[in-house]
């Protein structure tokens, strides 16, 4: 069974290593292409190594879905583990010191079986994680979501800013303050936090890219749905765009997010 110490010590293992690799001139060019079709970068690789290493030490039969190398079978393969090496590649190789390691163990074939997510901020040392039933928490002290409905901060992705940035403006408009920071793993962590009010995303994002950040915002006291306010727990995990996405830190806040998405205008 993969317990949370497991991944901690994976991801003291990263925090030794990646930091360093940026200031490595060859980091910055592409290697290659991963499984998820995105372009490899040497802190890519080495990140998945790391993670892929720490897993196959456990002598646990699992099964990797990984941004990098695709589907990977440990010990004929089991539970699934969602690993997204390195989380805001694009603020990594240009030196945009906010990024992160996601894992997600799912006990299943779909988001709602994520049982264990571990998110670690890789500039930082920050570490959060979450087990099913059992609350989420910020390096070992329990943490919960926004508890009232004032949009304080809405964290934002978008992968076409032409087409997702319209129909995210009535949201942003009504926020005190709006961020993109382009690590979706980290604004969902930072979300369960309390620091973040809601976060959106038009774009169909990747399992991989928020399994790990739905069990810690949901564990927190947060709620996530797509942008339609349909329930994504039934989507099965893999390495294909499934959903887009709209978290918020309570109930509240998501139903004001929801009027206020319906009403754009594209």
């Amino acid at each position: 069974m993969i317990e949370i110490r497991t991944l901690r010590k994976i991801g003291k293992r990263l925090l030794k290593e990646i930091p360093l690799i940026r200031q490595i001139p060859s980091a910055y060019k592409a290697i290659g292409v991963g499984a998820a079709g995105d372009k490899t970068f040497l802190i890519d690789k080495r990140a998945e190594e790391i993670v892929i290493s720490g897993l196959v030490e456990s002598r646990e039969a699992l099964t990797v879905i990984s941004e990098e190398i695709g589907i990977k079978e440990i010990r004929g393969g089991g539970k699934k583990v969602l690993v997204d090496p390195i989380d805001g590649s694009k603020n990594a190789i240009c030196g945009i010191p906010f990024f992160c390691t996601s894992i997600a163990v799912v006990d299943g074939k779909t988001l709602g079986d994520t049982e264990l997510a571990y998110v670690v901020n890789l500039i930082s040392g920050d570490e959060f994680w979450a087990e099913k039933g059992k609350g989420t928490f910020f390096n070992g002290k329990k943490i919960y979501s926004q508890k009232d409905d004032v949009f304080y901060l809405v964290a934002y992705e978008a992968q076409s800013p032409h087409r997702d940035i319209p129909i995210i403006l009535p949201l942003l408009a009504k926020s005190r303050k709006t961020r993109c920071l382009g690590a979706t793993a980290l604004d969902l962590a930072y979300l369960a936090f309390g620091s973040v009010s809601t976060f959106v995303t038009p774009s169909l994002s990747r399992s991989f890219d928020f399994a790990g950040g739905w069990l810690l915002s949901r564990e927190a006291g947060g709620i996530f749905t797509d942008i339609k306010g349909n329930s994504i727990e039934t989507l099965e995990v893999s390495l294909r765009r499934s959903s887009s996405l709209l978290v918020s830190g309570n109930e509240r806040l998501h139903e004001k997010a929801l009027r206020f998405l319906s009403s754009a205008s594209v």
